[in-house]
């Protein structure tokens, strides 16, 4: 459900812009809303689930997320549909970490565990699958309204079956790091924010400035606080295992370049490409089913070779993706410039998914469950918010330059209304907004490139193959570190 409220929502972008007026560095906000206080919760809600019980947690924020949806679907103007979705991304935080608890204390490390996430990993993917298709359906049959209001019966019916089927888990002690939660929040939003407001009014503009500063303070007060906090929402000690850390470090890279990919594809298939959301839709679905390929061959193969091999080559295959993806054009067809770029990038998040989700919740005790998967989402969607912020920068800073470059030939040959349209919007019309918004995307394109192959650089030199970890993975019984 969560993964399919990312795609759904983004295949129904260019008609929320229309609707309520985003422009598109704004139109972010509609995913940044949601994966920042996604992201920035997690570890509170992971935490939440380790002290109240995961299946009272789980199911609350289910039921949480499904309200939000319907608050968002009934929305009238930007700012409650941006309130919407920051309370589905809190909903999202209380449910998603205990659902990766509840499937590592329930299994045990080894086979069964690795099947596990295998097919953890394939659902995932599966429901981007569903959220496409589905989200393409219901913007061209009904509205984009419904791409938000059909989380509610789908909320419900997980709310039941999980009070039926699901067992409990032990409450254990503890107090909540309310302090931690706020501070990376706020911090988090205050970053996202400058990189945005600087694709609108420049890196001078007094409110960049002063957002980067404030989360600079907020950011470094949250690392004081968890230093000094006996029950940290982040426990540092986490990133004292080496292939722990650079997992983290790995999924963040991973995750700037997944979010930046599927928003800025979305906007050119449909804006450039003049794909109805329905044909969209089924445009995506190559990704989820070559993702759910990769994983179940890494979930397969991980026991004999280690993470290692998996998260470079799964890292290179998608920066490969993203840099086939740099040359894309106003005269680029789906077949020749977009498919092959999709399933390269697709399986290379394939082999990684599995990968890094075993090692980031390998060697952790069962107490700190919630917190390491909790932190591992976190990375995840904290990841996706910086990165689509950076890359929208990006966007904004290369596709006004090319608006500077176009501007002499629109204004030889405009028509009266084409010159109406950009002195009423400030936008070049098509056709020359078609070639602004191109290039912006290819820029784009080429640092998501970049960020991925940081993340294979950080497996390449940081990940490490130890026997002990292959005796995990392959369900001999190894003692678990602290």
């Amino acid at each position: 459900m969560v993964v399919l409220d990312i795609t759904i929502v983004n295949i129904a972008l260019p008609h929320i812009q229309t609707a309520l007026g985003f422009s598109t560095e704004n139109l972010s906000w509609v995913v940044n809303a949601y994966t920042l206080t996604f992201g920035g919760l997690l570890l509170l809600g992971g935490r939440t689930g380790d002290i109240l019980g995961r299946k009272r947690v789980f199911v609350f924020g289910v039921l949480l997320f499904g309200l939000a949806s319907l608050l968002g679907g009934l929305a009238q103007n930007s700012g409650q549909l941006m309130g919407a979705r920051a309370l589905q991304g809190v909903g999202a935080a209380i449910a998603s970490p205990t659902a990766l608890a509840l499937i590592t204390t329930t299994f045990r490390e080894g086979p069964a565990r690795n099947r596990a996430f295998g097919v953890f990993a394939a659902v995932s993917s599966s429901g981007g699958a569903i959220g496409l298709l589905a989200g393409g359906m219901l913007v061209e049959w009904l509205d984009w309204r419904w791409v938000l209001f059909v989380n509610v019966p789908i909320a419900l019916a997980i709310g039941l079956l999980a009070t039926r089927v699901l067992h409990e888990s032990e409450r254990r002690p503890g107090h909540f790091d309310l302090a931690g939660a706020l501070l990376s929040t706020v911090g988090m939003v205050s970053l996202v924010y400058g990189f945005i407001r600087a694709a609108q009014d420049g890196w001078r503009d007094p409110l960049t400035l002063g957002s980067f500063g404030l989360a600079v303070v907020l950011l470094t007060l949250f690392v004081v606080n968890e230093r000094r906090s006996v029950q940290p929402i982040t426990p540092l000690h986490m990133f004292a295992d080496r292939n722990r850390a650079a997992s983290y470090g790995i999924m963040l890279f991973l995750a700037c370049a997944i979010f930046g990919m599927f928003f800025f594809l979305t906007l050119f298939v449909q804006n450039v490409l003049d794909f109805s959301p329905l044909r969209a839709g089924l445009a995506f679905l190559p990704v989820s089913a070559v993702i759910a390929v990769g994983a179940g061959i890494t979930s397969q193969l991980l026991p004999k070779f280690g993470p290692k091999p998996f998260m470079v080559g799964g890292a290179l295959c998608s920066a490969a993706g993203l840099a086939w993806l740099t040359q894309t054009d106003v005269h680029s067809t789906y077949l020749g410039s977009i498919l092959g770029p999709m399933l390269f990038f697709s399986l290379g998040m394939g082999l990684q998914f599995v990968s890094l989700t075993l090692t980031a919740l390998s060697n952790v005790r069962d107490r700190e469950s919630g917190a390491a998967s909790g932190l591992l989402n976190t990375t995840q969607q904290v990841g996706g918010s910086l990165g689509l912020s950076i890359l929208v920068t990006v966007f904004g800073t290369a596709s006004r330059h090319e608006a500077r470059s176009q501007l002499p030939a629109f204004m030889a040959s405009a028509s009266p209304e084409q010159r109406l349209f950009l002195q009423r919007t400030g936008q070049l019309p098509d056709p020359w907004g078609d070639q602004v918004l191109t290039a912006g995307v290819s820029s784009a394109f080429t640092v998501a490139a970049l960020f991925a192959l940081t993340g294979a650089l950080i497996a390449l030199f940081a990940i490490q193959v130890r026997p002990s970890d292959l005796a995990r993975l392959q369900g001999r019984h190894t003692p678990t570190a602290a």
